[in-house]
């Protein structure tokens, strides 16, 4: 997004030299933002500088940043805001390259002046060249906005509330330390919900998160991270003209402190595994805990009813498996459902089996009182457990029970089969 226009061309956006260390300019071209992640730096570079002048529409306290290592500098008028040396604290690329910390500073800008902004990075060896340069505008109290929210919630007819996690909360290059979406959002859904009993939360967002006014809300929709497409795809749903068709393929914890497993930081260099193989949906069913959401929910535009589970009585160690579920689909609308088969070992004696896992599933569709067949194929491999004495894949003899249903906490339908020794 350009923060202003080029000062030399006055078309929107930001000017970008690159200096020597006589702080005589190697390159000069315009550009569009002043996100630089990687501007060119021609024999002798030094100084990478970006400048815009700036047209403030709102008068206030605007918080002027800029990202990088190194010596940094921001310049109002000529006024200084910043000058100072930053050194690198990791060597990690997403951060160096992609994602540097932020310095920031606070400047009253007036609605109307066209103030000219200066930044700089004098580049040091092993820090990259990523220099960003962001302002923000002075906002509204939060009180203020929590008012204003609630006033067009109780005038819509249905309102749309949009909250997740950003950079802040969630990256590959860090592990998360909460699953809270902070105090700001939360209390802006409950307003909203309070406001309008036709309220649709949409959270945007990468993993789990807690979501303690869930039941407040007239629906709940997740986004994940939808990308450049996500209007377009996000008003289809929410229009009708598309059925929301995921299914968690994670289990969400009401509050983090509910999960079976939270550390996962080495102690005097020990991680112990005591969990073993009962991660994810499996810990939760171990401990006899529930969670916000199972593993493999989701909801769509209609209702489904599961009636008839039927499969083979026997199977031989070594053989696919292949199971049907009979379902209607019992609401007013066209839909889609995911049909989920999991299994279980409740007898025995010598292996460690989780209480139930996942073995198959397939989707299926069907028009309004319609029912359909989900033919659900079972790999071998899903009754086999590692047999460390003779090093391989060993199915043990005995009975098995198959659940179906449409998560792993809902599984109305069972079905009692025999595995025996190959022949």
């Amino acid at each position: 997004m350009a923060i202003g226009s080029d000062p030399r061309t006055t078309t929107p956006g930001v000017l970008l030299r690159v200096l020597d260390a006589d702080g005589t300019e190697l390159r000069a071209q315009h550009c569009r933002s002043g996100r630089q992640l990687e501007p060119p730096l021609p024999p002798g570079a030094h100084t990478v500088e970006i400048s815009a002048r700036l047209h403030p529409r709102t008068s206030g306290a605007w918080r002027i940043g800029i990202a990088g290592f190194g010596r940094l500098s921001l310049h109002l008028d000529g006024r200084p805001l910043l000058d100072g040396e930053f050194a690198a604290t990791t060597d990690d690329p997403a951060v160096l390259h992609v994602n540097p910390p932020t310095q920031t500073v606070t400047a009253r800008l007036n609605a109307g002046s066209t103030p000219l902004l200066v930044a700089r990075r004098e580049l040091a060896p092993g820090t990259g060249r990523a220099t960003v340069v962001g302002l923000q505008p002075p906002g509204p109290s939060p009180a203020r906005t929590l008012a204003s929210a609630s006033r067009a919630a109780r005038e819509a007819d249905v309102a749309v509330v949009v909250v997740g996690t950003g950079e802040q909360h969630e990256s590959e290059g860090r592990d998360r330390t909460h699953l809270a979406l902070g105090a700001e959002q939360d209390a802006l859904v409950r307003a909203v919900a309070r406001a309008n009993v036709r309220t649709v939360a949409v959270v945007n967002s990468g993993g789990p998160v807690e979501l303690p006014w869930r039941d407040d809300v007239g629906a709940l929709l997740l986004a994940w991270f939808p990308g450049q497409e996500a209007g377009g795809g996000l008003a289809d749903v929410l229009l009708g003209r598309a059925e929301p068709g995921g299914r968690l393929p994670t289990t969400w914890p009401a509050r983090l402190t509910d999960a079976p497993v939270t550390g996962t930081r080495p102690a005097a260099g020990r991680l112990p595994y005591d969990e073993g193989l009962h991660l994810g949906h499996r810990g939760w069913l171990r401990a006899r805990r529930t969670p916000a959401y199972w593993f493999g929910h989701g909801l769509g535009y209609t209702t489904w009813a599961y009636d008839e589970l039927s499969g083979p009585a026997h199977t031989a160690a070594g053989e696919n498996l292949t199971v049907r579920v009979r379902l209607r689909n019992t609401g007013p609308r066209p839909g889609r459902e995911v049909v989920q088969v999991y299994l279980s070992r409740p007898d025995s004696a010598t292996v460690d089996y989780p209480e139930r896992w996942l073995a198959g599933w397939t989707a299926v569709r069907a028009q309004p009182g319609e029912s359909v067949v989900a033919q659900v194929h079972i790999p071998a491999r899903a009754l086999s457990h590692w047999d460390i004495h003779s090093g391989g894949w060993r199915t043990e003899p005995g009975p098995y029970r198959v659940l179906a249903g449409p998560s792993v906490g809902e599984l109305p339908m069972t079905l009692d089969i025999l595995a025996c020794e190959a022949a």
